[in-house]
């Protein structure tokens, strides 16, 4: 049995091994074969020497990325321990601290993209936010219009969703109109009470400063002085992104945000969204941003369940593009 000592050396025990010492508890699950001890600004780590050359690598990515990353959760944490990819860097004091919600939580972009987002949302009057989910594209655009109320840049927020499951017609829904429409729109209202103490959101809901409503409800409307959120819009027609599009007043800000691999519309029905990518493509003040696996920030094992998803799907396009080229050449 080999025994090495791992110094810390500019980082702090504290930022290290966490509060109850979390962190330290997670590193020993990762590595089950070596005994890990905590001792001032050091580990001990004692075992097979094969396997601390393995804990070496980990240990020297970990120091890298709290060092660009005080801030580093334990989220971030345990997807340091399950990939060899780095953390995105995203440097605190720079713009990505968006807002400061209830019980002192800070609300910031916390990968290149969504910062991304950040910065062509104040550039561009119209953004599309594309990517899979877990990768915080609903949450940052929610935080960026509850910024914009808050600086008061707009004097209202509307969020909107297709109802693709009820065929935006809700009427055999049992309650009145907003205990109808609640089950579509709860991860909005989840994203807005991170952000807005309970008490002055319910006023904003209730004085309609912030409006959350079907996709349906927004035909023949005019939306200006506002920053209106359009999510899950894979699931819109083009019909109804087209629609969407042409009710933007003159001082509003639109986010458009969906996941092109989570299409529910039914099978004859197109989704809007890639032809509305390919249409306002390069449109001065429309601007695109596309987050990938690497910027999910749910459980570690999302980002891998994506992923396995996303090998799939090229698998199964391949294959279809293949029968298809079979197809023609038979036909000739």
């Amino acid at each position: 049995m080999t025994e090495h000592i791992f110094q810390l050396g500019e980082i702090s025990p504290l930022s290290f091994f966490g509060t109850d010492s979390g962190r330290l508890n997670s590193l020993r699950s990762a590595f089950p074969r070596l005994r890990i001890t905590g001792r001032g600004d050091a580990l001990v780590v004692a075992g097979d020497e094969e396997e601390i050359d393995r804990f070496q690598e980990q240990f020297e990515r970990i120091l890298a990325a709290l060092s660009r990353r005080a801030d580093l959760n334990m989220r971030e944490f345990a997807q340091l321990l399950l990939t060899t990819d780095p953390i995105p860097a995203v440097q605190p004091g720079s713009d990505s601290v968006l807002l400061h919600g209830p019980n002192g939580l800070v609300v910031r972009a916390r990968t290149p993209n969504q910062l991304r987002m950040v910065q062509l949302s104040s550039r561009n009057d119209i953004l599309f936010a594309v990517g899979p989910a877990g990768s915080g594209k609903t949450y940052t655009a929610v935080a960026l219009a509850v910024r914009a109320l808050k600086d008061k840049e707009v004097r209202k927020i509307i969020l909107t969703r297709p109802a693709v499951e009820a065929g935006e017609s809700l009427g055999f829904l049992p309650g009145d109109l907003r205990e109808k429409i609640d089950p579509y729109l709860r991860p909005l209202y989840d994203a807005l009470g991170d952000m807005i103490p309970a008490h002055r959101l319910e006023k904003y809901l209730e004085e309609q400063i912030i409006e959350v409503a079907p996709l349906a409800f927004m035909r023949g409307r005019t939306l200006d002085k506002a920053f209106v959120i359009l999510d899950e819009a894979q699931n819109c027609t083009e019909m109804q992104i087209k629609m969407f599009l042409t009710r933007m007043g003159p001082s509003a800000k639109f986010i458009i945000t969906g996941d092109l691999t989570q299409i529910d519309l039914p099978p004859r029905q197109r989704s809007g969204l890639p032809q509305a990518l390919h249409l306002l493509e390069g449109v001065q003040g429309i601007a695109q941003v596309f987050l990938s696996a690497n910027d999910v920030v749910r459980h570690p094992l999302v980002r891998t369940i994506v992923e396995a998803y996303g090998r799939h799907d090229e698998i199964r396009q391949k294959k279809a593009a293949e029968r298809d080229q079979g197809t023609d050449r038979s036909g000739t």
